[in-house]
């Protein structure tokens, strides 16, 4: 049997791409109108973190931003555990409307290499916007005999082991920070993994463990009231809140470099515009009068990314991050 001729029917052609023009400026009209609409609603920040931490005053700083502005209730819900894992996952599995944001930081890189999640934090997760960045500042019990860099250091050789440090989860920068000390300076001590910042550094004050690389918010009350000593921060200079402590290169360790920031992700497939419109309202807080002073005096700076620069200091952090984990030769815990 011969096959059919087959013919080209250029009416129907022209139809078709007729139909995905309309389709085309339809979606983009739609868009547009979940923008404009958006938010008709209360909406949820998932913080994976326990209260108490340095997450708590910068998320709720964005939420008291965002309901102002639009005037619907924006809800901090801390869901620790699991490492911030399962407050992550709630948040990837949650409808990708916009009514469900993330408040990720420096744990989320740091998982992708050390733990198995079930999630993907470069394909599963949106990156919106960032929000603050910060050193991470070495802080000891009062009953450590170290009062500067150069005590900490010797006494941590002379006791290999021996010394323990808390942090407010495995991965991230207060379990990172310490191990790229550790291998700058050739001491050995053990990690002690928390569910977040406030229980960490209230172990620290007890002695339970003895020190703590920590952003500053969570410990500078701590230092001004004499409950723990600050011995060296990360960065490039000193920070406001704490002018008196020196930089890990001004007290004779350079290469401690390990700048953290926080910010805001959402669930793959929540449209761009709903995105950006978000973006927009934090890079508007960042700039507000008198927003850098409340950071600064928490030791934060306000750090502004839009989605797509978040996207990529993201996958550079997972990648700084993994150089991190390999050269400590860390395990997943």
């Amino acid at each position: 049997m011969k096959p059919k001729p087959y013919f080209v029917d250029s009416a129907a052609g022209l139809r078709v791409c007729g139909c995905a023009v309309l389709i085309s400026i339809a979606s983009a009209c739609l868009a547009q109108q979940m923008q404009q609409d958006y938010p008709n609603k209360a909406i949820r920040i998932i913080v994976p973190y326990a209260p108490g931490g340095s997450t708590t005053f910068t998320s709720r700083l964005v939420g008291q931003r965002l309901t102002e502005a639009w005037g619907q209730q924006v809800i901090i819900d801390n869901r620790p555990g699991a490492n911030t894992i399962i407050g992550t996952h709630l948040a990837v599995k949650a409808t990708p409307d916009g009514y469900t944001l993330l408040y990720i930081g420096s744990a989320l890189p740091g998982n992708h290499t050390l733990t198995k999640t079930p999630y993907d934090a470069l394909k599963d997760i949106a990156p919106v916007a960032t929000v603050s960045s910060y050193e991470n500042l070495l802080v000891v019990t009062l009953s450590l005999p170290a009062s500067n860099l150069k005590e900490f250091i010797a006494l941590a050789k002379a006791k290999p082991g021996q010394l323990n440090f808390a942090s407010s989860s495995a991965g991230g920068s207060t379990h990172l920070a310490p191990e790229l000390l550790n291998n700058i300076a050739g001491i050995k001590t053990q990690h002690v993994p928390y569910k977040g910042g406030g229980p960490a550094v209230t172990d620290v004050i007890g002695g339970q463990v003895q020190f703590m690389m920590s952003p500053p918010i969570n410990v500078v009350g701590q230092i001004k009231n004499g409950r723990l000593r600050a011995i060296a921060i990360s960065g490039s200079s000193r920070i406001a809140a704490l002018p008196q402590v020196p930089t890990f290169t001004e007290a004779g360790l350079p290469g401690v470099e390990l700048t953290s920031w926080q910010g805001i992700g959402a669930p793959t497939g929540v449209p761009k515009a709903i995105l950006d419109k978000v973006a927009a309202e934090i890079s508007t807080l960042l700039a507000a009068p008198g927003t850098k002073d409340k950071l600064e005096v928490q030791g934060f700076s306000p750090f502004f990314n839009n989605p797509e620069q978040t996207a990529k200091l993201l996958r550079a952090d997972v990648i700084k991050y993994a150089k991190i984990i390999k050269d400590a030769n860390i395990t997943s815990q």
